[in-house]
């Protein structure tokens, strides 16, 4: 059995690792790399084995990092079935689908500028239409339902806990005679956030590759996230201004409806209008209506429970999907409430409501997901008045904040506990650390290493592993 780690290797995007077992290639994931551009680029065109090897993949979750480029593999020459559970596949037809729309217009307009300079133009990563094959590809299993994939290989789905679907992906393999389970982490989730359950671990496992996105850190609680969210909604209503709140499509949203729906039912929400403005997040809250099976046990009750069957909506609620509808949006004086993206000021519908809204003292900006270094989201996080927004000079006025209470991926106490549950039921051999920066990693690393845990490590891209 060997094991060639291939994406989030000592970085946290483009998951991809092949397992070779009983003379069977299975890929765990195919996520697109998100890094320099010349070098995303390349990797994200050019995969690291021939395609037509490969019998079969088994696909952790929807988000981009871990699916995104699955239809380069099937334009490559796959033809084998992607294996996930149903509301995986559902999210990543809506993802992929996003993602080949966002590539098909940014090479549209770069082109027009490489034909004026008389340079070969460019082609998107992937089109729609290649989308459309890769979706032909899927098939679904439910959670917890062992899944034969060859003689002697069979796979299993446990709930991961991080966004709808989302998984870990068990793998058992007889080898002469032997049985071993590998078991790939995929991305953990958070204990105690609303609508999914916590994540879940499986016995008598030997070889594990886990995530280790915050491997060095410790999250916010998750109880201040309502306390937060109550407070700047109350300082919008006094104020009469806008809180506006950059946010990520697939997850956050959903729990942010559904916190505001919550606090609506307790006849706690001031009377302020909220307006969820993103095509892809009424689509994605569509799909989560459509999947109760991933519930956690509140969710259920509440979704049976509540007057209007919706924990996802409300009277004072309004989804956009209409351009039109989100320009008027723009002539709004407040109170309001506006969720749109991107969650990191990056592009999207938020930048016109920044432009629009954020130059007055009495609008709010509270960011509830992490800026990565050289977004706008980062500057304005960073204390950065003076900023550009469609290339033209800005001057923001808006009070700012922010959280981390909502992150959807287990911290460093959260991973030590799910890995904890994996030793304890069973004989652990082997661990390795995937989808982290190295600090964030070796951190990890570190400390399993100091609680015992044996052949702890944190593999580069391209190496391979032998197992005995």
């Amino acid at each position: 059995m060997k094991i060639e780690f291939w994406g989030a290797a000592r970085t946290v995007t483009g998951s991809m690792h092949l397992i070779e077992a009983n003379g069977r290639r299975i890929l765990l994931d195919c996520g697109t790399y998100h890094g320099a551009r010349k070098e995303a680029f390349e990797r994200n065109r050019r995969l690291p084995f021939d395609a037509t090897t490969i019998d079969v993949v088994l696909l952790s979750h929807a988000h981009i990092d871990h699916s995104g480029n699955l239809p380069t593999l099937i334009r490559s020459g796959y033809r084998g079935e992607i294996v996930c559970t149903s509301a995986t596949r559902d999210l990543a037809a809506h993802l992929l689908l996003d993602s080949a729309r966002i590539q098909e217009g940014d090479v549209r307009r770069v082109n027009r500028l490489r034909e004026r300079q008389g340079k070969t133009p460019f082609e998107p990563l992937y089109t729609e239409s290649d989308v459309v094959e890769t979706l032909d590809r899927f098939v679904t299993a439910p959670y917890d339902r062992p899944r034969t994939l060859f003689p002697g290989i069979a796979t299993r789905f446990i709930d991961a806990g991080h966004i709808l679907g989302s998984a870990s992906v068990v793998l058992d393999v007889e080898v002469s005679g032997r049985r071993r389970r590998l078991l790939f982490s995929g991305d953990i989730g958070r204990r105690g956030l609303p609508i999914l359950r916590d994540p879940r671990t499986i016995g008598d496992v030997d070889t594990v590759i886990m995530e280790s996105t915050y491997g060095d850190r410790l999250h916010e609680d998750p109880s201040g996230a309502r306390g937060l969210l109550l407070e700047m909604i109350e300082r919008c209503h006094e104020t009469g201004g806008m809180l506006l709140v950059p946010s990520f499509a697939v997850g956050r949203t959903q729990e942010l409806a559904y916190r505001l729906d919550r606090l609506w039912e307790e006849g706690r929400l001031p009377p302020v209008d909220v307006y969820i403005d993103t095509p892809l997040g009424v689509r994605i809250t569509d799909v989560y209506r459509l999947h109760p099976e991933c519930y956690d046990r509140e969710m259920s009750h509440r979704a049976e429970t509540e007057a209007d069957g919706d924990p996802l909506g409300f009277e004072r609620l309004t989804y956009i999907e209409d351009a039109d509808a989100s320009r008027r949006l723009n002539d709004l004086d407040g109170p309001a409430i506006i969720v749109a993206p991107s969650g990191m000021c990056e592009g999207g519908r938020i930048l016109h409501h920044l432009l629009h809204h954020a130059g007055r003292p009495d609008a709010t900006i509270l960011f509830v997901g992490f800026q990565a270094p050289g977004t706008l989201g980062r500057r304005i996080l960073d204390g950065t008045r003076d900023v550009r927004i469609f290339g033209e000079p800005f001057r923001l006025e808006a009070a700012v904040r922010s959280t981390g209470a909502y992150s959807a991926h287990a911290d460093r106490d959260g991973l030590l506990r799910w890995i904890g549950e994996v030793r304890e039921r069973g004989s652990l051999e082997r661990t390795f650390l995937v989808h982290g920066e190295p600090s964030a990693s070796e951190s990890l690393a570190a400390e399993l290493e100091a609680r015992g845990f044996p052949g702890v490590s944190v593999p580069a891209r391209g190496n391979v592993v032998e197992l005995d």
